[in-house]
């Protein structure tokens, strides 16, 4: 189970998708923050084009907003992984 709001409105089904979706871009977004440090090499970055493309800032945004969205799996009652 998710965040209640978000459980109320849209169900169980939604709520665990979108917990998958946001775990794999938070690994995603951990991964490239592994290979900046390890290697100084950020595959985004070199993917879209540079840190200052435009698809990159949103890459990195849509990650960001993942790994916020990963803390409500923090409190929330159920783990992600019996989901």
């Amino acid at each position: 189970m998710g965040n209640i709001l978000t459980t109320f409105l849209f169900g169980d089904d939604f709520v665990s998708v979108i917990n998958r979706i946001a775990l794999i871009l938070a690994i995603i977004g951990g991964l490239n923050w592994g290979l900046i440090g390890l290697f100084k090499f950020d595959l985004v970055a070199w993917i879209c084009g540079g840190q200052d493309a435009v698809i990159s800032r949103i890459i990195y945004s849509i990650v960001g907003l993942a790994a916020i969205w990963c803390i409500s799996l923090l409190f929330s009652r159920n783990s992600a992984v019996n989901e």
